[in-house]
């Protein structure tokens, strides 16, 4: 345990508790450190965990005993913290988006640039057998050339559930900010990085009713696009029509579906790990599943950023910050295309990450 990766965590909400719970007690990090708003919150997340500390933000950004900040504050925080703890020659990882603006996730990867440090950021749900098996069929040609796709993400709002889900409706959030991150990842890994957007958004409710917890029935501001569809170009040719919203009850529609010239792929959520990969063959009959082939097997929350410690020189993180960089301007560019009625070209792109290969959970939990 000496030469583990050391983390401080910034931000105990809702998400923190799935990040600990993968990362505490592996061995090639360990959780020296925690933070929060609410000091009574980071005593308590302490008080679990031996050989944890509970310090302030400040504190935590600087301390000697942190090599990598994990990043789980709102998204209007996440470049403020990012900067914060790259000034003190921290490597970051954090929870999507990179940033709440497009200016702001630029100044995070020049500063790290700057100084030498790592960038991380979620989603890493990507990495795990559900779209890396998907990704695995679509690279051998089982479905032949992928012409299009489709991505469609449909809830009634986040309000419903969470007890604080102000964040989720100002900026940083909305269904596209919020959800669009696990659907792009996995676009990019299916299809390659976006080279042009084409989008159309609406907010037709100004409220939302708070539906669980101390404040419910409150009600909170929409500051944001509640739906949001569009178009996206890879740079390979193939379409993507995305649909995100935070309006409506449910829908039919399969999460992701890829089709190609000699047959169709149906994921499953993207916001999961796991779950079936199924396929259609040109002249088939019906739907077959396809067995784990790729991805690590019963991934949680945090994988990520125990991919992200395990790069090196060979390889580079797979929930890296260009990536990141490139789905927030994907994003912002379909919301700027809808403001203003154009389609738009992007200015960043990624490479897509390696794949990963099948990883049974006694490997990766080591």
């Amino acid at each position: 345990m000496g030469d583990a990766h050391r983390i401080g965590v910034v931000g105990l909400g809702v998400i923190s508790r799935a990040y600990l719970d993968t990362l505490v007690g592996r061995s090639a990090v360990r959780v020296t450190a925690v933070a929060d708003l609410d000091a009574t919150r980071s005593a308590a997340v302490a008080a679990e965990f031996p050989g944890v500390r509970a310090l302030t933000v400040q504190e935590l950004l600087s301390s000697p005993d942190v090599d990598t900040v994990l990043n789980l504050t709102v998204p209007a925080a996440h470049a403020e913290i990012a900067l914060g703890a790259i000034a003190h020659g921290k490597h970051v990882y954090g929870e999507k988006p990179l940033a709440a603006e497009l200016t702001d996730a630029h100044a995070v990867l020049e500063a790290a640039a700057k100084a030498g440090v790592g960038v991380g950021c979620a989603p890493d749900t990507v990495l795990g057998t559900g779209i890396q098996t998907a990704r695995a069929a679509v690279e051998s040609g089982t479905i032949g050339r992928p012409l299009f796709a489709s991505a469609v993400m449909v809830t009634p709002g986040h309000e419903r559930w969470h007890p604080h889900p102000d964040f989720y409706y100002t900026t940083g959030g909305g269904p596209l900010l919020d959800m669009g991150p696990y659907y792009l990842a996995s676009l990019v890994h299916l299809l390659g990085p976006v080279r042009a957007v084409t989008g159309a958004s609406s907010r037709l409710r100004g409220e939302r009713v708070i539906g669980s917890g101390p404040r419910a029935g409150e009600r909170i501001p929409v500051e944001v696009d509640s739906h949001v569809s569009g178009v996206l170009e890879h740079t390979g040719g193939a379409l993507t029509t995305i649909t995100t919203s935070f309006d409506g009850v449910t829908t039919t529609a399969a999460p992701i579906e890829v089709h190609g010239e000699t047959g169709t792929l149906r994921l499953p959520d993207p916001n999961q790990f796991d779950g079936e990969v199924q396929l259609f063959e040109l002249g088939g009959t019906e739907w077959r599943s396809l067995p784990p082939s790729a991805g690590y097997a019963d991934g949680s929350r945090g994988i990520g950023l125990l991919d992200f410690v395990a790069a090196d020189a060979q390889r580079a993180p797979r929930a890296n910050g260009e990536l990141a960089l490139h789905l927030l301007e994907t994003m912002t560019a379909l919301l700027r295309s809808s403001a203003e009625g154009r389609r738009i070209e992007l200015t960043t792109s990624a490479e897509v990450p390696a794949p990963v290969p099948l990883t049974a959970a006694d490997d990766w939990r080591r």
